[in-house]
């Protein structure tokens, strides 16, 4: 059989993450053992060695991911959300779902500030969920809206996801940060109008604030400003220098890093054992996107050697030049939709990115060869934002529930974020279909 070893590559990468294994190890272990048994020249592993050295521990650019991990811990810390909350809960007290829409902007507020999935959900299902219940707010969806915004971080810039993609696909963090925003923006007002049509025809699952929980709008609108006016400056220092050219992605995620430590710092909130738990989960979250990077380089490289490219090539129907670009784009948009329900999106980056990518590059889309690999990279996150939610390893619903009082069901909760993933889905066919909505703002700021 001519693609044997790609094929048995493949199965065993299912066996092992199935049994539960460290996906880096079976990664890397799969690599290696497929490479004796297959015949590779033991000099070939030498350049998957090269590749994990040059590639991954000499590169500069990696060094933003620790650093953006660090900024969205910090401002965890900083109480920022827990303050937007009440004065967005206050100032749409009168009006069905207030709770509900104060948790829809403070997601994307959070999302541009953080961009750390777990750190937000979890946020706000501590701070909002137990008032909408109290509330008696429908607990579908109560937990789908704080689940569904808290991953807009992987999405809405400074995205950790962004900067992974942009070392691997070889394309420049600041397009990829341009080109990001207007979907990921879009996807928020899409839950706001989503919240706006249940508002209208069904206020019964989201009722107003008790009398009592209403702040005054005069008050409530000053504290919003002051509250909104730090995260804000935040977010434009990191995009804008690196949008402006002014500071590379390390350089702004450095300086995004010092601005959230010292908004904790100014908050009074920020305790010595706050300080070392960041570092620790900094250093964890970096170590583990790091260990896969280099497991799924070892992979793919045995892969593509062994013929593996050719297979996919060949079984996307793109091998005799003759397929249709947007039906190949369709199937792949698929593919890693299936294995969002089940891997991470650092995992399904490193496996599928070097084999798709030059399909990808390949085909005729009506658009320039950089355009096109720009688009992809961005309908790439924003179905790997899907990856958070779908049942059974969704992370956000984990997240969620993990937060969740015991009478809210796993059941609710999976029923709960139905809506907002076929939303994200509308966001995804609506990005396929007009790809200006992420290649009009690089060209405007950028000239991309």
């Amino acid at each position: 059989m001519e693609y044997f070893w790609p094929l048995a590559m493949c199965a065993a990468l299912l066996v092992g993450i199935f049994f539960g294994y460290p996906v880096a190890f079976v990664l890397a272990g799969i690599g290696v053992l497929t490479a004796f048994a297959a015949g590779v020249p033991l000099i070939f592993l030498s350049t998957g060695v090269s590749r994990v050295f040059s590639g991954i521990l000499a590169n500069w650019l990696l060094i933003a991911v620790p650093l953006f991990v660090f900024m969205g811990l910090m401002l965890e810390k900083s109480g920022i959300a827990q303050r937007l909350l009440r004065s967005l809960a206050g100032i749409m007290g009168t009006l069905p779902g207030g709770y509900a829409f104060a948790v829809a902007v403070i997601g994307i507020v959070m999302a541009a500030s953080t961009g750390i999935i777990g750190a937000s959900v979890v946020l706000m299902g501590v701070l909002a969920l137990p008032a909408m219940l109290q509330n008696r707010y429908d607990p579908k969806l109560a937990t789908g809206i704080i689940a569904a915004t808290g991953t807009l971080g992987i999405l809405i810039p400074p995205s950790i996801m962004l900067v992974v993609l942009g070392d691997t696909m070889r394309i420049s963090v600041g397009d990829l940060f341009a080109g990001a925003m207007v979907p990921g923006l879009m996807l928020g007002g899409l839950y706001i109008v989503y919240l706006v049509f249940l508002a209208v025809f069904r206020p019964h699952t989201m009722p107003p604030l008790a009398a009592r929980e209403r702040i005054p709008l005069g008050p409530a609108l000053w504290r919003l400003a002051r509250d909104l006016l730090a995260p804000l400056l935040l977010i434009l220092t990191v995009l804008g220098s690196i949008i402006a050219g002014i500071a590379t992605p390390t350089e702004a995620a450095a300086l995004g890093a010092a601005g959230a430590f010292l908004l904790a710092l100014l908050s009074r909130q920020l305790r010595w054992a706050d300080f070392t738990a960041t570092l620790q989960e900094t250093v964890k979250t970096t170590a583990m996107i790091m260990f896969v990077m280099v497991g799924a380089t070892v992979f793919s490289v045995i892969f593509r050697k062994l013929g593996g490219d050719g297979m996919i090539a060949d079984a996307l129907g793109v091998s005799d030049g003759q397929a249709d670009a947007y039906q190949v784009l369709a199937v792949v948009m698929l593919f890693i939709f299936v294995l969002g329900m089940f891997l991470d999106w650092v995992e399904i980056t490193f496996i599928v990115i070097p084999i798709v990518a030059p399909i990808i590059a390949s085909l005729d889309f009506g658009l320039p060869p950089e355009q096109v690999m720009l688009w992809f990279a961005i309908l790439f996150a924003v179905n790997l934002q899907t990856s958070f939610l779908t049942p059974p390893f969704g992370y956000a619903l984990f997240y969620i529930r993990g937060v969740a009082p015991p009478e809210v069901s796993t059941r609710t909760i999976y029923l709960g974020i139905v809506p907002f993933v076929l939303i994200q889905l509308l966001g995804l066919v609506l990005t396929i279909a007009f790809p200006q909505l992420v290649l009009w703002l690089p060209a405007v700021l950028l000239g991309s």
